[in-house]
């Protein structure tokens, strides 16, 4: 018996019409920018990965600190210091004589706005200045010398027991132990071991017999660069300088200390700490208030 042709015409009428629906739609979304999935082809994947550029490591110039220290205040001439710290926003440190606080009212206002001052701090130099510069007398009679701290820190009631021996290059700290004459040695153990810290100076800007600097303010940024090229320091890169508040009294000569100042921060080389940060200085120094 022959096979139904009728229901043969209409499977291969039903296959051609659904390949041609088929084809047709595939062209149209090729064509359109469309994509089915039957006409995918398989992509390589994509890395996934991010890569990190490398960062070349910037290597900070080491920085050298500066101790600047005035001695002998409130006296003609802290004003002006004050103001230059408060306008170029350095530190330093004052070594205050407790007989020049309480001199006169108007040295007694200096101090307070030296207290005031966030850019300053305040240390012991003792109440007499060593009985007014008899300084073998001072320094032969350690019990006095340690009372004359004592009468100090006591009538200002500061934050510390930092001190600075007048007339004296003296250090006594947790690392250094020096004294320029010998003869002071056994008063300055006797200061220090009451739990006094002193601390002396590297380098020093001089004056004359009228009260003015002898140096200039170059040659005293000169005299700080060569210090710290050779070494001349207690410390290594640490240098404390020593000046006195008196000696700026002078418009011409406060300027003269401006200008160093703004030199020194030129360089971009040279850190400003109070002395209370220098290296050696026990936290056992700030134990009186």
């Amino acid at each position: 018996m022959e096979p139904h042709t009728s229901g043969y015409f209409n499977s291969s009428m039903l296959f051609k019409a659904s390949f041609l629906t088929i084809s047709f739609t595939a062209i149209y979304f090729y064509r359109s920018g469309k994509q089915v999935n039957f006409l995918r082809m398989p992509l390589a994947k994509k890395d996934s990965s991010v890569v990190t550029p490398v960062k070349t490591s910037i290597v900070k110039k080491k920085k050298k600190t500066i101790y600047l220290t005035f001695d002998d205040g409130p006296d003609k001439g802290s004003k002006n210091v004050l103001a230059i710290m408060k306008k170029e926003k350095v530190l330093a440190t004052m070594f205050i004589v407790g007989a020049h606080v309480y001199g006169s009212r108007e040295q007694n206002d200096i101090y307070d706005s030296l207290v005031q001052c966030r850019e300053l701090e305040i240390c012991n130099h003792s109440y007499t200045h060593a009985f007014d510069n008899r300084y073998n007398k001072f320094y032969s009679d350690p019990d006095s010398a340690v009372s004359d701290f004592k009468r100090c820190a006591d009538s200002l009631d500061f934050a510390n027991n930092i001190i600075r021996t007048p007339g004296r290059n003296i250090w006594r700290t947790e690392n250094i132990s020096s004294t320029d004459l010998k003869g002071s040695a056994t008063a300055a153990d006797s200061i220090y071991n009451t739990g006094f810290t002193a601390v002396g100076w590297d380098i020093e800007w001089h004056y004359d017999n009228a009260q003015k600097p002898v140096q200039t303010d170059i040659e005293m940024v000169n005299g700080i660069d060569i210090a710290f090229a050779n070494n001349k320091m207690k410390t290594k890169d640490h240098l404390v300088l020593l000046a006195h508040d008196r000696t700026f009294k002078r418009p011409d000569d406060s300027a003269c200390l401006h200008r160093f100042i703004t030199l020194l921060k030129q360089k971009d080389e040279y850190n400003f700490e109070v002395i209370s940060e220098y290296p050696g200085i026990s936290k056992d120094s700030f134990s009186r208030k």
